[in-house]
């Protein structure tokens, strides 16, 4: 892409980059009370029916992706425009999905800075391994890629090791101001659930939480998965690498249900997202219309999204995503070779 196509799609969405307070505050509102409201009805379902509380658990769990929509803007610090707003906003969002904010926002950040670019894969992403890479690997290599990749894996225990584990730690590199965040974080978390345990009892909040924060959790992993792992997604090696083709051809326009648009905040215009994450969710779709170049983004829905599930490894040759069976007999050929 030239230099003036790259200046020209970035003037068009400059406009969009501004956070609206108002905006931003409505936004707030009609997504944390309601998810209080939520579990508060989970809990008195209880003494109706447990499925009517899991049941209304599954529908919280929507406003906990919107409410981590709120958290990823104020990571990129899009949702005010104030910095210390988006910290401390980002902060309490953070210990109600159970991201550390200062620790997520960097590695956020790397994700954005990289994506796509072979040369720079393992933080933010998902596990991507080339047709190259997959056939050179050992066994024990391949064997952990294919579990990984495995869907009962990803959205099973993936969400399960977001919160318990990942989201808990921080990194050995971390600076100070990032591991007190993610300590502040872990110690409200425990306030905060020890209170409600001892309120309502443990199989009571382990049921509502548990529901709600695993299919959140489920939820918020497929989203990132589909919106970069879809046939024609783009990759390249760092000598070839685009941060604006990335962001348009690595990134995909997620057309859901105007319901479902606005429990994901808006998070499925990721194309746009990843050219300008200064646009606030709430401004996204209108970056998406206004910029005729940017609806030739790739295009998926809730049906076609679905076969995205069979792309496994990358071919870069071709640029395009594979499946295990159509490199199948590329390990018959390396394991010949290597004896």
């Amino acid at each position: 892409m030239s230099k003036e196509k790259t200046a020209q799609l970035r003037k068009f969405v400059a406009p969009f980059e501004k956070a609206d307070v108002k905006a931003s505050v409505q936004q707030m509102i009609n997504t944390i009370p309601p998810f209080f409201i939520l579990w508060f009805l989970a809990y008195l379902a209880l003494d109706v029916s447990v499925w009517l509380t899991v049941g209304i658990s599954i529908i919280a769990a929507g406003f906990v992706v919107r409410m981590f929509i709120i958290f990823h803007d104020c990571t990129h610090g899009s949702f005010f425009k104030n910095k210390k707003a988006n910290a401390v906003v980002g902060t309490i969002t953070g210990i109600l999905t159970l991201f550390a904010y200062e620790k997520w926002k960097r590695e956020h950040a790397i994700h954005h800075a990289s994506s796509g670019n072979l040369d720079k894969r393992g933080v933010g992403d998902i596990w991507v391994m080339t047709i190259d890479e997959y056939v050179e690997a050992s066994k024990w290599e391949r064997f952990k890629y294919r579990m990984y990749r495995n869907p009962l894996v990803m959205f099973g225990l993936g969400p399960l090791f977001l919160v318990l584990i990942s989201s808990r730690f921080n990194r050995k590199d971390a600076r100070k101001k990032e591991r007190n965040n993610t300590y502040l974080i872990n110690a409200s978390l425990v306030v905060l659930y020890t209170i409600m345990i001892l309120a309502i009892g443990w199989q009571a909040f382990v049921l509502i939480q548990g529901t709600i924060m695993f299919t959140a959790g489920a939820l918020g992993i497929w989203l990132f998965y589909i919106q970069h792992t879809f046939e024609d997604s783009y990759f390249e090696d760092e000598s070839e690498w685009d941060y604006v083709k990335a962001a348009i051809e690595g990134s995909s326009y997620y057309e859901l249900p105007k319901v479902l648009q606005w429990v994901t905040g808006n998070i499925g215009f990721h194309h746009v997202h990843h050219l300008s994450p200064r646009v606030p969710n709430y401004n996204l779709e209108k970056a998406h219309v206004s910029t005729p170049p940017l609806q030739k983004a790739t295009t998926v829905n809730l049906k076609t999204s679905l076969k995205s599930l069979k792309y496994k490894v990358y071919d870069e040759e071709n640029k395009t995503f594979v499946t295990f069976g159509d490199i199948k007999h590329l390990l018959g050929n390396s394991e010949t070779a290597q004896q």
